[in-house]
């Protein structure tokens, strides 16, 4: 089992291998995923779909945003929430939106009048550090994610389906899961679709 020191560690590791990534490796990996993502039926069928914009070397989402607007798709983008316990909420975004830094200087639509459900999207693309070929993630370390869809926890199926993007060498051998952890439905990287059975 990874302690609190190792994984520490290993998110160190990877986030500098993001890092060290050149721009011409970060726009490949981010053209090749968007080749993958479009055809997929899942992809196709959303119509609510929520992004992250990248930050600190993860693969770039942006293609398939720009594809998803022009498609006629409701995009969203994550707000950070801190009105009780630290949540993710969602805010919807066009190519009009202005987006305004947060305490982490992380870009971010404004704050939402009102507030969608988590479950309320039918595809959540979420950033990662590292995965394993369970479909476990290591995060930054803050849980938002974990705690914005921990009812999937307890029902693997339900709305919405959570896409872990990621470059190919973030896969590790496996990432020990602690009760509060939410494994994602895939994930998909520059070259492959990694799989969870749903159990």
């Amino acid at each position: 089992m990874l302690g609190k020191s190792e994984r520490h560690n290993l998110r160190k590791s990877y986030r500098a291998a993001r890092k060290r990534l050149s721009r011409e490796e970060q726009e490949a990996a981010a053209t090749a995923l968007y080749s993958l993502i479009t055809a997929q039926d899942f992809y196709q069928s959303a119509t609510k779909i929520a992004f992250y914009l990248a930050i600190d070397g993860e693969i770039n989402p942006q293609p398939l945003l720009s594809k998803a607007l022009a498609e006629g798709k409701s995009c969203y983008l994550p707000v950070i929430d801190q009105r009780d316990e630290p949540l993710l909420s969602f805010a919807s975004y066009d190519d009009t939106t202005e987006l305004v830094r947060n305490q982490w200087g992380i870009a971010e639509p404004p704050r939402p009048d009102t507030y969608i459900s988590p479950a309320g999207f039918d595809l959540v693309f979420v950033p990662l550090v590292a995965f394993d070929r369970e479909c476990y993630r290591l995060g930054m370390g803050k849980g938002f994610y974990d705690r914005t869809f921990s009812f999937k926890i307890l029902n693997r199926s339900s709305q919405p389906m959570l896409i872990g993007l990621a470059h190919n060498f973030q896969l590790v051998r496996g990432i020990p899961n602690e009760c509060w952890d939410v494994r994602l439905d895939a994930v998909i990287t520059s070259e492959k679709i990694y799989h969870s059975e749903t159990k």
